[in-house]
């Protein structure tokens, strides 16, 4: 019944994001030539000086990158993201049929959008779903080179992607009404899915007797590592284990489903971590230094 329930969410979660997502190509980023990164940007671009349909072209382009992600992290992993993908792609061609454009004020289209497409992409998310592309990409990149954030790789792959569009639509305007959009979209992704902090992180400690099957389900799905602490029981006064975890604030969604499908009863407390540094995030820098040494040089100055 369970498994029904979350198969059930998932299609309704990431086909709902599909069609978010699709209004907004249709109504307001691609009539007004704004290219927000993405391959979807890339797709209107293509539709920009070839007319081609911008969900097919969505869809062409990220076959190669699903095929990359299966081969690196397995299917079973990329399933989500390949029906977002199939969902999103069809509902774009669908929708430029008959949706209502808006070509009134452009920073009125490039916030909306924004808004929009970051709610869409957030009920894509919250399943542990992406719609491919440079998400992907970046994280598939970040396999290969853990001493570069996965936000460095999707800053530089839509930062070249928005420039791109600027020669393309002959206009600089356009690739700056990109960025806003982008933002936009971004705030509403954190509003939506970690409230409104701004950690750098999230810090999960679990307290269940199935830490062993969660940590090594997070292991192999989210190709995050735990570390297992020995800790006694203040009421029960039971020996038990507590798992410590430290994710990216995209991954948290997966990390709570891992920890719900195994035990809907463990107690589990989830902090910011403000600053992570190590392998798979921000490396140690040689310039870091303790707070009490920080401390005394803004005395002295």
């Amino acid at each position: 019944m369970n498994h029904r329930k979350e198969l059930l969410l998932d299609v309704l979660s990431i086909t709902a994001g599909a069609v978010v997502y699709a209004a907004t190509v249709n109504a307001f980023t691609a009539p007004n030539n704004i290219a927000p990164g993405g391959i979807t940007g890339v797709s209107t671009m293509l539709n920009f000086v070839f007319g081609t349909p911008i969900g097919l072209m969505s869809f062409l382009i990220n076959i190669p990158i699903i095929i990359w992600a299966v081969v690196e992290i397995g299917y079973k992993l990329v399933i989500k993201t390949i029906a977002a993908i199939a969902l999103s792609s069809l509902f774009i061609d669908l929708f430029a049929a008959f949706m209502p454009v808006y070509r009134g004020n452009l920073i009125l289209a490039a916030i909306f959008a924004g808004a929009f497409e970051g709610l869409g992409l957030s009920l894509t998310f919250i399943r542990g779903a992406t719609t491919g592309g440079t998400d992907m990409v970046a994280r598939l990149l970040e396999r290969r080179m853990p001493h570069v954030s996965m936000g460095k790789l999707m800053l530089v792959l839509d930062g070249i992607i928005v420039a791109a569009s600027a020669v393309v639509f002959g206009s600089i305007e356009n690739a700056m009404y990109a960025c806003i959009a982008i933002f936009v979209s971004t705030s509403v992704i954190d509003a939506i899915l970690y409230g409104t902090d701004v950690g750098t992180g999230k810090l999960f400690y679990v307290m269940s007797p199935k830490v062993r099957q969660m940590g090594e389900r997070v292991i192999r799905e989210v190709d995050r590592t735990v570390t297992y602490l020995d800790s006694h029981g203040g009421y029960s006064k039971a020996p038990a284990e507590t798992m410590l975890c430290v994710v990216r604030r995209f991954e948290v969604y997966q990390v709570q489903a891992i920890i719900r499908e195994e035990d809907k009863d463990a107690f589990v407390i989830v902090g910011d971590a403000g600053q992570v540094t190590g392998e798979g995030f921000r490396p140690m820098r040689p310039d870091d230094k303790p707070l009490k040494e920080l401390i005394q040089e803004l005395k002295k100055s």
